[in-house]
């Protein structure tokens, strides 16, 4: 028998767009368009900490190399070189400039709901030859409504997250 995850997982493989759930965390995140020197696309890392910032939830990281990884700093110290199996399981491709949609279902790395609280998400980005930044926004986690913005930088353009009151 399929659960939500299954199917979401499936529609993801088969190159279908997945449905944002009600109560999921949106999060609209911008990788700006640099022409400065030599570019290569960023490994970017996105989670979710705790109020004691201990990583909830590995959301996604892009990369290409594994060696590499080591450059996203926080991420590294926090997951990366902890959990092999996880992030290989969270891992795609590095991306271009360009907008992307990605969410959290309120579900920690093992599955199971957190309990209401504030977190934070959690946003690493590096290049080759170029700069790296690290973006933390604190929520609540409450079931209320979510909308906030946060400015561009030099890596990581605009973020917004969201959500909708149940």
């Amino acid at each position: 028998m399929l659960n939500k995850s299954s199917v979401a997982v499936l529609m993801l493989v088969a190159g279908l767009s997945v449905p944002v759930m009600a109560n999921d965390l949106e999060i609209s995140l911008q990788l700006p368009k640099i022409s400065e020197g030599q570019y290569h696309r960023p490994y970017v890392a996105v989670w979710v900490e705790d109020s004691s910032e201990k990583s909830v939830r590995l959301i996604e990281i892009w990369r290409e190399k594994p060696d590499w990884i080591k450059d996203l700093r926080r991420f590294w110290r926090k997951t990366g070189r902890s959990d092999q199996p996880l992030v290989d399981a969270r891992t795609g491709a590095t991306k271009g400039p360009g907008a992307y949609q990605l969410r959290w279902d309120g579900k920690d790395d093992k599955g199971a709901a957190v309990p209401k609280g504030t977190y934070q998400l959690v946003i690493e980005a590096a290049r080759e030859h170029g700069g790296r930044q690290l973006v933390k926004q604190k929520f609540n986690w409450d079931g209320s409504a979510i909308s906030l913005n946060v400015a561009a930088g030099n890596e990581i353009g605009e973020v917004q997250l969201s959500r909708k009151a149940p």
